[in-house]
């Protein structure tokens, strides 16, 4: 089955950032997960800007960066500036005036659109913009800290995606107390990503190859 993994930065050892992002990369992650946060939007303070730079320098695989700040489009710029083409920008619309916008100047960058959907926001309350976006990250846990619970509550909503994606031209990517049971769950489903932070792949005494290889060797 045809899904990708992207490691959540946000978890990794930043006493040893280079060798993360060398490591992360031989085992075969798919792609780097950049949690921006301003302690606004959400009651944390995570990634920086000279994070995100630092990571796209030392490696030439693809970043997904996720947007937790207030008014994106007043600093999207800063991000689009320092990114490549191909890289994906999250932003969450009740966090701007005008989100779609904001998706455009990212379309216009010629990187990949897409909104991150909290388990509290509806697919009613944001779905014209799921026609102009590419990726729609679904968080399971509330934004802010690594470490959350499952919400069950967001599964309705999950259901309400999958009928869409196909008609509306969307991927769906899992965010949040990502575990092996629910990449077996949703994988099959329809989703096509998974970021993967300290119940799967941070923290753990085993070498980031053997548990890729392990998530890779899921039976469906």
């Amino acid at each position: 089955m045809n899904f990708k993994l992207t490691a959540s930065m946000m978890c990794a050892d930043y006493g040893h950032l280079e060798n993360e992002v060398i490591e992360l990369e031989d085992a075969g992650i798919d792609s780097f997960h950049i949690d921006i946060m301003d302690g606004r939007y959400v009651d944390n303070f995570a990634m920086s800007l000279y994070d995100m730079k630092y990571i796209a320098s030392a490696s030439k695989k693809p970043l997904d960066v996720h947007l937790m700040i207030e008014h994106p489009r007043n600093m999207i710029d800063l991000f689009l500036n320092n990114l490549r083409e191909g890289d994906t920008i999250y932003i969450h619309p009740e966090a701007e005036y005008h989100p779609s916008t904001t998706l455009q100047k990212i379309i216009d960058a010629n990187m990949i659109p897409g909104i991150a959907i909290n388990p509290g926001t509806s697919v009613e309350t944001v779905y014209e913009m799921l026609r102009i976006v590419d990726k729609v990250l679904v968080m399971s846990v509330n934004p802010g800290n690594a470490g959350q619970m499952f919400l069950p509550y967001v599964d309705s909503k999950i259901t309400k995606l999958l009928s869409l994606k196909d008609e509306m031209s969307f991927e769906l990517v899992w965010d949040g107390s990502c575990s092996m049971d629910k990449i077996r769950k949703y994988a099959p489903k329809g989703f096509s990503g998974f970021v993967l932070g300290t119940t799967i792949l941070f923290g753990k005494d085993r070498a980031y190859k053997e548990i890729l290889q392990d998530v890779r060797d899921i039976k469906f």
